[in-house]
């Protein structure tokens, strides 16, 4: 902390709708940000939260104050959640020094580390240079070729919604799964206290799962946020996946493409 390249974002998001930046008002990791997905994603459909052009990306991130060549550490209040988030898309669009504070704010307040209230004070604004990494990113043909067997699909839904069991949060969306699809709920690769599994623990929970991290890996969720942390969990164990942006906000919004319960 203190560094002039070290940029600390919190990118928490709730699903429920709370208010996360009136949280950042309340409490934050002194000299922080708020990176709000909503604002940083494409505004042009209305898919929640989507991955923004480049040229979008970098305009909101250089109006932020934070360049491509920073040291980037995001956080969530939640311990590890939409943090994942924000570091795949920092990831997708050529951020090489973006880490993810394990465990979060949580984890720091119980170490009783210094914390502040307030807006924050600007930072000047900065050139953003993306590299969009397209092979990151999936959509719809790439899941269905994966489907087909190109790759394994990863779920990171809790099991009912999954199953089909209870009804998707969002209005029009149907409940299920892809046929083919392996469920692997995001909170399995946590620990109790919100950090990451490592090693081989978090190796077993993928293969427990039935998945191989050594093969292919198609990852998708409800709206792409929690896909993401398989994705961290992942790049910790040293592999690399694809992340289906549009997930089951996109397909189960469709009615030409497949789904099943159960």
């Amino acid at each position: 902390m203190g560094e002039p390249t070290l940029k600390i974002l919190d990118a928490s998001w709730h699903l429920d709708g709370r208010d996360a930046r009136a949280d950042f008002v309340t409490a934050h990791i002194p000299g922080t940000h708020f990176f709000d997905l909503e604002a940083v994603a494409d505004q042009g459909t209305d898919l929640p939260h989507m991955l923004a052009r480049p040229e979008a990306f970098a305009a909101f991130m250089g109006a932020l104050g934070v360049t491509d060549r920073d040291n980037i550490v995001v956080y969530d209040t939640a311990g590890l959640f939409s943090a994942a988030r924000a570091w795949w898309m920092l990831r997708t669009m050529g951020v090489a020094g973006v880490r993810v504070l394990d465990g979060g704010l949580p984890k720091w307040r119980a170490e009783d580390r210094p914390i502040e209230a307030g807006a924050a004070v600007p930072w000047t604004a900065a050139i953003f240079t993306p590299r969009f990494d397209a092979a990151a990113v999936a959509d719809v043909p790439a899941v269905q070729a994966a489907l087909s067997g190109a790759s394994q699909v990863v779920d990171a839904r809790g099991p009912a919604r999954f199953r089909g069991d209870t009804p998707e949060p969002r209005p029009g969306i149907r409940p299920g799964h892809m046929p083919g699809a392996v469920n692997l709920p995001y909170t399995g690769v946590l620990n109790a206290d919100g950090t990451m599994k490592t090693g081989a623990a978090l190796e077993a929970v993928f293969t427990a799962a039935g998945v191989d991290p050594d093969q292919p890996i198609l990852t998708t969720c409800g709206s792409g946020v929690t896909a993401a942390i398989l994705a961290l969990g992942l790049s910790v164990l040293g592999r690399s996946c694809r992340l289906y942006d549009g997930s089951w906000s996109q397909w189960g919004g469709r009615a030409d493409l497949p789904a099943v319960t159960g």
